[in-house]
């Protein structure tokens, strides 16, 4: 276990350097690549109700894809971490606009207030359909290497246990964040797909 939690660490801090050494030029243009990729899937077309993740400056930026969900008036629901926990709930956002006035959390992610209790929680209503994943890095077998606080393992659980079954998983990726194989344990979720620029 010790082992494990360590070869983890070490493919983290190799995949941070990769990432940190892109510019954000090429981040926004890999990002868009992706973007349309997802537009044209047909698993994101027939999906009405999706969970987005608000992006960090390390990760697949997400808000033309956001805009793109309402512009299709698709449900989207965005993560609300528990710092001290692997909580996470997916809470409903209204339009981009109130993307846009949501609190930084300590982590500067943008995220709906604690006590902010105005939002359907997708779970408590009718399910997802789809989420879309962050993760450090991703294999060609759907393993993904998260950053060590288990959130969307946690929450695929739950999502099993709900009526509607486990939504379909998309990981968005830059294609530095892909690996051969990833060190996994019994907890790690798989991943349906994988999106990044030169899989066609």
């Amino acid at each position: 276990m010790a082992g494990l939690r360590a070869a983890k660490q070490a493919l983290r801090k190799e995949i941070k350097r990769r990432v940190a050494a892109l510019s954000e030029e090429e981040k926004l243009r890999q990002s868009l690549v992706v973007s349309q990729k997802l537009f044209r899937h047909p698993k994101y077309a027939s999906s009405q109700r999706i969970a987005v993740f608000l992006s960090m400056h390390d990760e697949v930026r997400t808000e033309e894809i956001i805009k793109d969900v309402f512009k299709w008036g698709k449900s989207c629901f965005i993560p609300r971490y528990e710092s001290s926990s692997s909580h996470m709930d997916m809470l409903q956002l209204r339009s981009v606009e109130d993307m846009r006035t949501l609190p930084l959390t300590s982590w500067n992610i943008q995220q709906p207030a604690d006590d902010d209790h105005s939002r359907e929680e997708a779970l408590s209503a009718g399910g997802l359909d789809l989420i879309l994943m962050p993760g450090l890095g991703f294999d060609p077998s759907g393993n993904r290497l998260g950053r060590g606080k288990g959130f969307y393992d946690t929450y695929l659980e739950r999502c099993i246990r709900h009526p509607k079954g486990k939504p379909y998983t998309i990981a968005l990726a830059f294609k530095e964040q892909l690996c051969q194989e990833i060190p996994v344990d019994a907890n790690d979720v798989l991943i349906d797909e994988i999106l990044y620029e030169d899989k066609e």
